[in-house]
């Protein structure tokens, strides 16, 4: 009782003394909140995210580095194997579940933005649903009150896998954040001065800009990124909690019970010979790449080469000017077309990509094939848009001929519906569009058919 009338009173001549006092402006001698500086910042997209990343964690804190992770969603659109909690409160469950899993080596800065969880392959569905302009801010916003040197996170980029377009998501605004924080023009509320003690508008931040960007792919199978960036081990062992890295991680994941609570299960049913034997599927070797770099150094080098305590003035972004159309032009629209135009806009066009473009859905479902059609010419223009499929696939719709109006652009979507039965290897489908005889386009995209997976959309 003694503590709450203490804090009553401390509250009483706080509020005194704001209503006597004319709103001065804090001092400007006071730094940046030193408790909350990072070494490294993890940015991704939900709860059990980080599980893949923690060997390398637990390692730089046994290197004293500092890490902080952010969360883009609460993983509310989960599944849940321990009760019957659901949506927002199922995003609670997670987020003290992930909370809990974190804390246990040593992990206490953790932030969640207001993105809601969205699956799907497609990163533009997850971009609309966040209001991807609040959470671009709430992420400059971390950024500058972390300070991170580094900057990991997910690949954006769309490959066949599990490739969640949440994942992409945060590989998208992480690295436009990378690009923004340090910019003085960007969000520049966040930059002025408060202007009175109970301030509610005003942040005082200061720009900052992290010197390396680093991804991590959502894919299955890494052949894509080998040579790209550092390749770190997960079978040292941690000075600190006396265990594999490997197996530190394996045993955060344990936390994560609504999601994989039979999977959990039976590794806490495992002995030391059973749970040594799961190396092969925890051990192997984090490949990451480098995305981005404001200081020297190697690209397959440590991720600290070359970074000192000295902060660097803002690098725009290498800007790549776009490609210009032809007047009668066909291309992918969607997910595909939106990363040709991202990379681009912030010179990641070495990016590791497949040789073909790729997609993996389940099978018997239609898979989406996204075109843009423009005609800038000054008269109507007919395009005829084919398919070829391989042995068992059928055209829904989108095939045919189109005439194109003046001036003018078109959304279209040719849906292909896949077989039921099973296939070997991946499945090539090919959209041509020709006009006058000659091809304006010949897009191949390799389709792998599973047994479950996301929905495209």
């Amino acid at each position: 009782m003694k503590i709450l009338r203490l804090l009553a009173a401390l509250l009483l001549v706080s509020a005194i003394s704001a209503a006597q006092t004319p709103s001065p402006t804090p001092s400007p001698l006071l730094k940046p909140d030193a408790r909350f500086k990072v070494d490294l910042l993890l940015v991704v997209a939900h709860p059990d995210d980080e599980t893949g990343m923690t060997p390398y964690l637990v390692q730089l804190i046994d290197q004293h580095k500092r890490v902080a992770v952010i969360y883009t969603t609460h993983g509310e659109a989960g599944h849940n194997n321990m009760g019957p909690e659901r949506a927002r409160t199922m995003g609670a469950v997670r987020e003290m579940e992930l909370r809990h899993a974190l804390a246990s080596v040593g992990i206490d800065n953790v932030w969640f933005l207001s993105g809601r969880d969205t699956p799907s392959q497609n990163v533009l569905q997850s971009l609309a649903n966040w209001g991807d302009g609040q959470v671009q801010e709430e992420m400059v916003r971390m950024v500058r009150l972390t300070r991170p040197e580094v900057i990991l996170t997910w690949m954006p980029g769309f490959f066949a896998g599990e490739n969640h377009g949440d994942h992409q998501a945060a590989g998208v605004l992480a690295t436009e954040a990378f690009d923004m924080a340090g910019d003085p023009a960007v969000f520049p509320a966040q930059l002025a001065g408060p202007v009175k003690i109970n301030e509610t508008l005003l942040d005082g931040l200061q720009p900052w800009q992290p010197k390396k960007l680093y991804y991590f792919p959502d894919s299955s199978g890494d052949t894509n990124f080998k040579g790209s960036g550092p390749s770190l081990p997960t079978n040292g062992i941690s000075p600190s909690l006396k265990l594999p890295y490997w197996r530190i991680a394996m045993e955060t994941f344990k936390y994560h019970l609504t999601q994989y609570r039979t999977f959990i299960e039976g590794l806490k049913k495992m002995d030391e010979k059973q749970i040594a034997a799961q190396e092969k599927n925890w051990g192997g070797p984090i490949e990451l790449t480098l995305g981005k770099s404001h200081v020297a150094g190697s690209v397959t080098g440590d991720i600290f080469e070359g970074i000192t305590s000295a902060q660097i003035p803002f690098g725009p972004a290498a800007r790549e000017t776009s490609e210009h159309p032809e007047p009668l032009s066909v291309g992918l629209g969607g997910p595909w077309g939106f990363y040709e135009k991202f990379y681009r806009a912030h010179g990641l066009t070495k990016l590791p990509r497949p040789p073909v473009l790729e997609i993996a859905i389940k099978r018997g479902t239609t898979l989406t094939v996204p075109l843009e059609l423009h005609n800038h010419t000054d008269s109507p223009m007919t395009i005829n848009i084919s398919a070829k499929l391989p042995d068992g696939w059928t055209t829904q719709s989108g095939a045919g001929s189109f005439t194109l109006e003046p001036q003018s652009d078109y959304y279209l979507q040719v849906l292909l519906d896949s077989p039921n039965g099973e296939t070997k290897g991946a499945q090539e489908i090919e959209c041509r569009a020709e006009a006058d005889g000659k091809t304006l386009a010949d897009i191949k995209i390799s389709v792998r058919l599973r047994n479950g997976g996301l929905p495209q959309n």
